[in-house]
């Protein structure tokens, strides 16, 4: 369940932060779309962070180390 949760929000925010690249080439002069699309990003950057230390403190996940 966490794991699809997680895919969708890290989906979107790549989706989201690819948009606001697009409408800094496209809007020349106008930068409130850029501006609204990295909110968003932001936004569930911090709802992904805050997911991911709820998986941790309730031993959903486990850290480990490289070549252990």
């Amino acid at each position: 369940m966490f794991k699809i949760i997680f895919i969708l929000l890290f989906s979107l925010i790549i989706i989201s932060l690819f948009s606001s690249l697009f409408f800094l080439v496209k809007d020349k002069g106008n930068k409130k779309r850029v501006v609204n699309a990295l909110k968003v990003r932001i936004g569930l950057s911090v709802v992904l962070f805050i997911i991911l230390i709820y998986m941790y403190s309730n031993g959903y996940i486990q850290p480990h180390g490289i070549g252990q």
